[in-house]
């Protein structure tokens, strides 16, 4: 899978991303973080890690967090 998701997402969050078609960290920063938390496998860490990763890039989701 060509990806750039953070290293170390749990497989239920992997899942979750999977199931929304969500497979590139691009496609995150045009989500809220509220619709990324609402999928089934989402949790408070794999948030957290996702936040991380998309301020590295100097992005954020889509309501600046």
């Amino acid at each position: 899978m060509d990806d750039d998701l953070p290293a170390g997402l749990s497989k239920p969050a992997l899942r979750a991303l999977a199931n929304a078609g969500v497979t590139r960290l691009a496609q995150l920063a045009s989500m809220t973080e509220a619709e990324v938390g609402k999928l089934h496998g989402m949790g408070p860490k794999a948030l957290e890690q996702i936040r991380h990763a998309l301020a590295a890039e100097g992005r954020s989701f889509a309501d600046g967090h």
